[in-house]
């Protein structure tokens, strides 16, 4: 391993431009100097953690005008401690037996539908039971003595008052002493006030590495002091169920650096230095016959990025936006977008594709880079797509899959029910699920597509390999939970003569 620019590639990885934004799985944002330097310095010397957060959370008080401030294991561990908080109250006696909430007189949670999403497992882990609501009707019925918490993620809508707002929601929760936390990881902070404090929140929980530009591994909890330090004690160094989410001095220190930071920012001058990066990229690509492009300024708080959307012809270019997507991320320098629209192949009087740049992740000089290389793959000539060959079997029918995940095997069923030349229609049955299956056989290459929901989960299958006769192999592609291996065997029913 070396120290220095290389180390990522002396370890065989490449590093990628960021203009996809602050997802955790690209390393969602780099430090502000600020927070770089106070760890560095924080990691010198030795310091009594309870003192540390008690001397953090007052500071983060001053800086927000919340009542108080707790640095969290990311915003996911901040929303576990605060729903720890929630039901125990602070009394340490619970907190040793969660998730086992025997005896615990608040144990579950109210989430809207539109807030459940695959976060909430930070909430789940607790041992809670869920309570989903789809109406205002439904929040007042559901909230009872038991109610230990509202989960919820605000409206994108700025200014939003409707009937579950947070405005909403917290007044009703208000009148019967139930907090409401409410997760605003990808959002721009707001200070003096907190807006959804404002807007009567208990708790916001903040992603620390995302927008603010602190520690990756930290978050950031702004709100009621009483709730807070029952978080804070829910939290490591603290045994429990949660002393798994921990906190060093170097992240505490760190992530205020970053809010001291975030008050002194020239917040418009970034967006109008992002929207020029915009531009250059723009300026660039617009210059290929059929390539459009607009930038497209926030309006709200999530995620908050001026965008750039590059749109073409996908029958013209004989690519996607995914493709394009795709052959950007995996060759060098590696680039690293969202794709949306079209399809490859499709008439021009269908759709157009694109490819989006969000620029509040990019660093000098990435800007330049990024318009050659979109440049010069919109301009590289690609063949036309080749027509599908006919099928070399008929799969219609049940096939018996074995999954081989990384320690342990797995039974499932296909049982494809129609197959239109080469395309196919069917069902998966998985070890918990059954999901509509769709895919195509082109000569013996097969392509199955599935996926096992649940509500506030989704695991994709994305089966491809090749068939031979009455048997299939081939891996298995699942987002982001990695890869499997697949076989399948045809079942051959037994003639009825």
């Amino acid at each position: 391993m070396k120290f220095g620019p290389e180390v990522y590639r002396s370890l065989g990885v490449e590093p990628v431009i960021n203009c996809r934004g602050t997802f955790t799985i690209i390393g969602a944002s780099t430090l502000v100097p600020e927070a770089k330097e106070a760890m560095y310095n924080a990691q010198s010397n030795y310091v009594q953690l309870d003192e540390l957060a008690m001397g953090v959370g007052k500071r983060l008080a001053e800086l927000s005008g919340a009542e108080w401030g707790v640095v969290s294991c990311g915003c996911a561990g901040g929303m576990k401690i605060t729903t720890m908080a929630a039901v125990t109250g602070g009394n340490p006696e619970k907190l040793v037996r969660i998730p086992d909430l025997t005896g615990f007189e608040k144990d579950e949670v109210i989430i809207p539908r539109r807030s459940r999403n695959t976060y909430d497992h930070a909430i789940r882990n607790v041992g809670v039971k869920i309570i989903t609501v789809d109406t205002q009707e439904e929040l007042e019925a559901a909230m009872n003595p038991r109610t230990a918490m509202i989960y919820m993620m605000p409206s994108t809508k700025p200014g939003d008052t409707g009937p579950l707002s947070v405005h909403a929601i917290s007044k009703a929760a208000k009148l019967k002493g139930i907090p409401v936390l409410v997760d605003a990881a990808a959002e721009a902070l707001t200070l003096n006030p907190n807006v959804h404090l404002a807007d009567g929140a208990t708790v916001v929980a903040y992603s620390g590495g995302k927008a603010i530009r602190g520690p990756q591994s930290a978050g950031l909890l702004l709100g009621d002091k009483k709730l807070l330090m029952a978080a804070w004690q829910s939290s490591a160094p603290h045994h429990g169920a949660g002393r798994d989410n921990k906190v060093g001095k170097e992240e505490q220190i760190g992530m205020l650096a970053a809010v001291e930071a975030w008050t002194k920012r020239n917040h418009a001058q970034e967006e109008l230095t992002w929207t020029g990066y915009l531009e250059t990229i723009s300026k660039r690509v617009s210059a290929i016959s059929g390539v459009t492009t607009s930038i497209r300024q926030p309006t709200g708080l999530d995620n908050r990025t001026p965008t750039l959307t590059i749109s073409w012809d996908p029958a013209k270019f004989n690519a996607s936006g995914q493709d394009m997507a795709t052959y950007l991320s995996t060759t060098k320098p590696r680039i690293a977008l969202s794709a949306g629209g079209g399809r490859r192949g499709a008439p021009a009087s269908e759709n157009l594709t694109s490819i989006s740049v969000a620029a509040f992740m990019m660093q000098p000089g990435d800007d330049k880079i990024v318009a050659d290389r979109i440049f010069n793959a919109l301009s590289m000539k690609r063949p036309a797509i080749p027509e599908m060959k006919a099928p070399s079997a008929d799969l219609k029918g049940r096939w018996d899959v074995t999954i081989e995940y990384f320690n342990e095997v797995s039974k499932h069923t296909f049982s494809i029910e129609q197959q239109d030349s080469n395309w196919l229609k069917g069902s998966h049955k998985s070890a918990f699920t059954t999901n509509e299956l769709e895919g195509t056989i082109d000569g013996n290459a097969v392509i199955f597509r599935s996926a096992s929901r649940m509500l506030a989960d989704n695991v994709p299958f994305t089966f491809s390999g090749t068939v031979n006769g009455d048997t299939m192999s081939g891996n298995i592609h699942h987002g982001e939970y990695l890869t499997s291996k697949f076989t399948a065997k045809k079942v051959i029913q037994p003639s009825s003569r």
